[in-house]
């Protein structure tokens, strides 16, 4: 008796290659992302790396790529290295990738300047509340985004003024 779960073709190459091409059109994906798909579509793992390593080789599928244009994203949302982190995981991106990314941004000041931006954003929808409520707030939005406290202080301290 057969199972039906089990695809007739799991183990053939241009399929997998098929859906995986159909993957990557419809959005753009980690490789790990697409690993997951192409298993969850009935695909054998030998099959699987062999399609993703053909892809890669054709410069089809970027993980580096992908995770600077992740992280883009996620400094336009004003997140900080621990939400960046989390949303990477989350996307199928290596660990020690999404590490070396990270690294790099946090060396340019990137999430500096994220934390910056989410502290005006803040400051100027809570202009007039007391002091301790618009602090509770970047320090609630901050902390959602993933921001590290000791930034989200430096940022209350230079952005949040008691009003009169």
């Amino acid at each position: 008796m057969t199972n039906p779960d089990v695809r007739a073709d799991a183990d053939d190459v241009d399929a997998c290659r098929e859906a995986a091409l159909t993957l990557l059109d419809a959005a753009a994906r980690s490789s790990g992302a697409l690993a997951q798909r192409l298993s969850r579509k009935g695909f054998d793992e030998p099959t699987i790396e062999q399609v993703i390593a053909r892809l890669t080789r054709l410069c089809l599928l970027d993980d580096r790529s992908y995770a600077q244009d992740l992280l883009r994203s996620c400094l336009h949302r004003t997140m900080g290295e621990r939400g960046v982190l989390n949303e990477m995981t989350r996307k199928g991106l290596n660990r020690t990738l999404s590490e070396e990314v990270i690294a790099q941004a946090a060396e340019e000041g990137l999430f500096v300047d994220s934390a910056y931006e989410l502290g005006r954003k803040v400051a100027k929808r809570t202009e007039g509340l007391d002091l301790r409520v618009r602090k509770r707030r970047l320090w609630s939005a901050g902390s959602r985004k993933g921001h590290d406290p000791s930034l989200l202080t430096r940022v209350a301290n230079d952005l949040l003024v008691e009003s009169d």
